[in-house]
């Protein structure tokens, strides 16, 4: 009897729901093209690959848990990439090698991370001292810093680095990709930030009920531009990833990734009006959706056509978890 109801609670998850979709999409696209699907160069390819988005979702999962939305996170990692290509190019070079080339390396990593994180800080300003709504805040802001890559670059992609840069988005360890490794650690980071620390619970509680958090004397203000200033961190490290992977920097690299990262954050069960999300909900998303985006290819599915099912199964998330059904069987009754 215990058995049963665990099983029946564990059922009624996000996460359990999201590791039987990726169980069926996995099991679907290996049955449609099993040769390239199941191929080890295959697995590999989407190690490598999903990380990119992925830690722009996860820059949006701890927006999206207050309530808000970061629709700058692309606007972020290319301008974070941009300036750091630019460092590389003027200063380092593409010959050069050893330690020299790993402190210039450094120091481009560094300046992509303090940019996120002055991004995030200007996000926040918006949003909690300006009181804009954050759809709009980071709307614009995004437009900004990606003029800003713009008027920087003229428009085209920076490249010329140093051999070591394209270890970050290229290189394996012990078999394991570099990427990879780097969306795990920043994704046990952010769990443990969200479910350990009193920052991640004032963060939820906030999102979950804002006059409550109010009244629990927590400074809202400095809350939400530490979120913010978070993401911005966050978007920095996925833009130095698509640069090492890309072996260049553009402002406009990663259109589709916004899209991305709002489905995956709502996909994983992140409420987008705030107060609940867990990052294996989102990880389990992640790996859906990197699933069906690889299929998709394999199947010579066109852009277009994929970026209007990330549409639509977005629009259908939001409608199964979201939507007020009792509501709609009043009216339904009441005409």
């Amino acid at each position: 009897m215990t058995l049963h109801l665990l099983t029946k609670q564990n059922a009624s998850t996000p996460e359990f729901r999201l590791a039987i979709i990726a169980i069926v999409v996995f099991i679907t696209m290996s049955a449609l093209s099993p040769d390239r699907f199941l191929s080890s160069q295959n697995i590999v390819s989407m190690a490598f690959q999903f990380p990119e988005f992925a830690i722009l979702a996860l820059a949006m999962t701890i927006t999206m848990m207050t309530g808000g939305i970061d629709l700058s996170v692309v606007g972020v990692a290319n301008l974070t990439a941009v300036i750091s290509a630019l460092i590389l190019v003027n200063f380092a070079g593409a010959d050069a090698t050893g330690m020299v080339a790993l402190l210039w390396l450094f120091a481009a990593f560094a300046s992509a991370v303090l940019v996120g994180a002055l991004s995030g800080l200007f996000n926040g300003i918006l949003v909690a001292r300006l009181g804009l709504p954050p759809i709009l805040a980071t709307l614009g802001s995004g437009l900004v810093f990606t003029g800003i890559a713009v008027a920087m670059t003229g428009g085209s992609a920076v490249m010329g680095f140093p051999d070591v840069v394209a270890w970050i988005g290229n290189a394996q360890v012990l078999l394991v990709p570099v990427p990879l490794i780097i969306f795990v650690l920043l994704a046990a980071a952010l769990h443990v930030i969200l479910t350990k620390t009193s920052f991640g619970l004032q963060a939820t509680m906030y999102g979950a009920n804002p006059l409550a958090a109010l009244f629990a004397a927590i400074d809202i203000n400095k809350l939400l531009i530490r979120v913010y200033v978070i993401s911005g961190v966050l978007s920095s490290i996925a833009g130095m990833v698509i640069m090492s992977r890309a072996n260049s920097a553009k402002a406009d690299y990663g259109s589709s990734y916004l899209l991305l990262a709002v489905l995956i954050a709502v996909l994983g069960g992140v409420n987008p009006y705030g107060g609940y999300g867990r990052v294996m909900g989102v990880v389990l998303a992640v790996l859906s959706m990197q699933f069906l985006s690889s299929g998709l290819n394999m199947l010579q599915v066109s852009n277009f056509a994929r970026e209007l099912i990330w549409g639509a199964l977005l629009i259908f998330v939001m409608v199964v978890n979201t939507a007020d059904w009792s509501r709609f069987g009043k009216a339904k009754s009441g005409y």
